[in-house]
């Protein structure tokens, strides 16, 4: 699989702006588990609207 630098900065953003997290600390995750984190919020992000 072919993983763009467009996915990752979409990735990084999201993640600093819902967990406010540092750049540094984003990319340094490996990409299953930022995923993971990624799907986690969502469902959050998901139940508040609700």
């Amino acid at each position: 699989m072919t993983y763009t630098a467009d996915r990752l900065w979409e990735e990084v953003v999201y993640v600093a702006y819902y967990l406010h997290w540092p750049y540094p600390d984003i990319l340094g995750l490996e990409h299953p588990t930022r995923t993971r984190v990624i799907d986690e919020i969502g469902k959050i992000h998901g139940q508040s609207e609700s």
